[in-house]
Order: structure tokens, then C-alpha cells, then sequence
């Protein structure tokens, strides 16, 4: 690799490394002291992830794309930062993806690997692939993770509108159906 291209490289880190640092906003307005990063978000993600890999066994799903997809579905927040779902709301429609399809373009642009990562962000926004189904499930399961953390840690109250964005009916497994039902039943004072 030449100098061009290692400092090219190191450059992108760099910047999607500041997800390390990036709050998840949500929380934050909902006073949710220290709340999570994005990047520990998308560690979340991975993990539940992984875990619904071992746990759906009716259709075949490709490990490698999930975890690249889990992975990937949030790396265009290192340059847009993150936007609650109440900030998301008063966006015209497809802003906020045009916003991250455009940040995404410019952390990735003279990257070797830039078209097949701008692919699996593309494959995780259209939500046409097994994989990325799954994905999302494992991105929202662990949004109502966090949410009951908080809520049980915290004392954080103020956070039925993650419960409401993320409905039994809007999962594609049954094992993550199954989870979201265990999660609302260790809910406190509910």
C-alpha cells in the first residue's frame, strides 16, 4: 500500500472511530446520564446479532454479511452524528438516508472497499435480504435492551416512545418476537 492510500485508510478510521465518542441522542434527551455511543451500540447490534444467528435455524443467513451489516449500519454517524428519533421525525422523507448515502460517500471516497461497504449500507436501508431483516431485528431489540437498562438503572422513565418505535409486529423472527415479549414483562411498574 502506498503512502496515498495508507493515509487514505488510517483517515477513515480515525473518523469512524469518533462513534466511540458519538451519544446516542435519543437518550441523552430523555436525561439519561452517560448514555451509550453509537460505536457501543453497534457493538450491541453485533452481538444480538450473532446470537439470533444461533437461534434462527428456518432460513439459511450468511454469518459474514450479517456481522458486516451489523457493522456497518450505523458508520455514516461518525460524519452526520446521531439523530433522535424525535429530530428524525421532522425531516422531510428520505432526508436523513440521503444525509447518511451522502457522509457515507465521503468517509469511504478513494477506498478500495468503498463500493461493497456503501452496498451493505444500502442492503441494510432497503431491508430486502434475510440478513438484513435480521439486522434490523438485532438493531432494535437492542434499542429496547438499552431502554430497559435505563429504565431499571437510571430510573429513567421518560422512554416509552423507543418501546412504541419498536412493536412486537414490527420484527421479522419469531425468536426475536419472543425476546421483545420477555423484554416488556422485566419492564418496571409496567
Amino acid at each position: 500500500m502506498d503512502d496515498a492510500s495508507t493515509t487514505r485508510l488510517l483517515d477513515m478510521l480515525l473518523q469512524a472511530g469518533r462513534l466511540k465518542t458519538t451519544p446516542r441522542t435519543g437518550w441523552h434527551q430523555r436525561g439519561v446520564p452517560f448514555p451509550e455511543s453509537v460505536a457501543d451500540h453497534s457493538h450491541g447490534v453485533a452481538l444480538i446479532s450473532l446470537a439470533l444467528l444461533g437461534s434462527v435455524e428456518d432460513v439459511p443467513l450468511d454469518r459474514a454479511r450479517v456481522l458486516a451489516l451489523a457493522i456497518a449500519h450505523d458508520l455514516a454517524e461518525s460524519v452526520t452524528g446521531d439523530l433522535s428519533l424525535g429530530g428524525s421525525r421532522l425531516l422531510p422523507s428520505g432526508a436523513k438516508a440521503a444525509a447518511e448515502e451522502a457522509a457515507l460517500d465521503e468517509l469511504l471516497v478513494d477506498l478500495p472497499f468503498r463500493g461493497e461497504w456503501q452496498a451493505l449500507w444500502q442492503e441494510f436501508e432497503e431491508q430486502e435480504t434475510a440478513e438484513a431483516k435480521l439486522v434490523r431485528d438485532a438493531d432494535r431489540l437492542d434499542l429496547l435492551a438499552t431502554a430497559l437498562s435505563y429504565e431499571r438503572g437510571c430510573g429513567t422513565r421518560e422512554l416509552e416512545e423507543f418501546w412504541r418505535f419498536a412493536p412486537e409486529s414490527g420484527f421479522t423472527y419469531e425468536v426475536s418476537r419472543d425476546l421483545v415479549r420477555a423484554l416488556h414483562e422485566r419492564r418496571p411498574n409496567r
